[in-house]
């Protein structure tokens, strides 16, 4: 199992900043893949960023140029620094992870709690 949990989400401005950071704890020794996600109300749940399982970043269109996620290995952390918010950045921000276990042979994909970030104009 993997646990993941979410923090650093609020109430900013457009234009501001603000960072987040999921901590994973468990098997995190299996994690292939591990990045944010964001729902908005009514929306479909899509990628924001995320280290894919070949080891490169991937952003969603929406949002490059102006968010830069990194990882701290040694803390088991994946921030999500973001930049010149817009209003419709307002969304649940998930931490998402996959992992493939060699027993089952398959992935298993895991999801934090969430984080409300909301962007007012």
């Amino acid at each position: 199992q993997v646990q993941l949990v979410e923090s650093g989400g609020g109430l900013v401005q457009a234009g501001g900043s603000l960072r987040l950071s999921c901590a994973a704890s468990g098997i995190i020794f299996t994690i292939n893949a591990m990045g944010w996600y964001r729902q908005a109300p009514g929306k479909q749940r899509e990628l924001v960023a995320t280290f894919t399982m070949e080891g490169r970043t991937n952003y969603g269109d929406s949002v490059k140029g102006r968010f830069t996620i990194s990882r701290d290995n040694a803390k088991n952390t994946v921030d999500l620094q973001m930049s010149s918010l817009k209003p419709e950045d307002t969304a649940v921000y998930y931490c998402n992870a996959v992992r493939y276990s060699n027993a089952d042979r398959r992935y298993y994909t895991y999801w934090g709690q969430g984080t409300q970030v909301t962007v007012s104009s």
